[in-house]
């Protein structure tokens, strides 16, 4: 299989680097892709960028260029509920934007772009069997929507704006929507594993920078090590 990884950011991504090795590096888009090779499975980890542009844009770069067939997101987000805490793992079901705003247009809903599906659901064989990895490893994990706009939310208004459009939603970042939207396009699964690392007030920017890291490695060794007991 030829599987991609995509993160926003560098310190999202350290563990990636300490956990595979020899890999060449190849550009797509605006950012670059390190190859690997684990298991027969070829790996192509790349950071994104940070916001629903540049995440667009590398992931559909590489899928214009490389038949990915599958999609792994990772890296962290904000809580939204008061059920979903720090280092806690959101194993996303759906996407939908909270900086969409088109009831006005005709018949939409919030966070729905005209011409696009009003939430982009996550449903594929490989997503199950990542759910069953992560039960079988007695992992915690909680399951829903998270909604992505291209503003870090850092108070309880911003929480209390996005909530009233998204009662449900677990968590908020700035990057998921858009891979689900080109994943769905290119009719790939995508299996997003988002890892809080904040709880969306006004301590997030404090709590991002300390916990970021922490958070994003515990989802990178999830990945990591369901990689390399695929196929063996």
């Amino acid at each position: 299989m030829k599987i991609a990884i995509i993160v926003p950011m560098e310190i999202e991504a350290k563990y990636y680097h300490k956990y595979f090795h020899s890999g060449h590096k190849e550009m797509f888009g605006s950012t670059t892709f390190e190859h690997f090779c684990v298991n027969h499975n070829d790996l192509y980890i790349g950071l994104s960028g940070i916001g629903k542009v540049q995440a667009a844009m590398n992931l559909a770069s590489l899928l214009c260029q490389v038949n990915i067939d599958l999609v792994f997101m990772t890296g962290t987000a904000g809580s939204l509920q008061t059920s979903i805490q720090k280092g806690d793992l959101i194993l996303a079901s759906s996407f939908a934007y909270h900086d969409a705003h088109n009831t006005l247009a005709g018949d939409y809903v919030e966070g729905q772009i005209p011409g696009e599906p009003a939430e982009f659901v996550l449903k594929s064989t490989a997503r199950t069997q990542f759910a069953e990895f992560l039960q079988y490893e007695n992992i915690e994990y909680k399951e829903g929507l998270i909604v992505t706009g291209d503003s870090f939310i850092g108070s309880q208004a911003q929480k209390n704006d996005i909530k009233q459009n998204f009662a449900q939603a677990l968590g908020v970042e700035m990057e998921g929507a858009a891979f689900a939207q080109v994943a769905y396009h290119f009719n790939k699964p995508l299996i997003a594993l988002r890892a809080i690392s904040d709880n969306g007030n006004q301590d997030a920017n404090e709590d991002f920078n300390q916990f970021a890291q922490k958070v994003g490695a515990k989802a990178a060794k999830i990945i990591c090590t369901y990689i390399e007991k695929m196929n063996s």
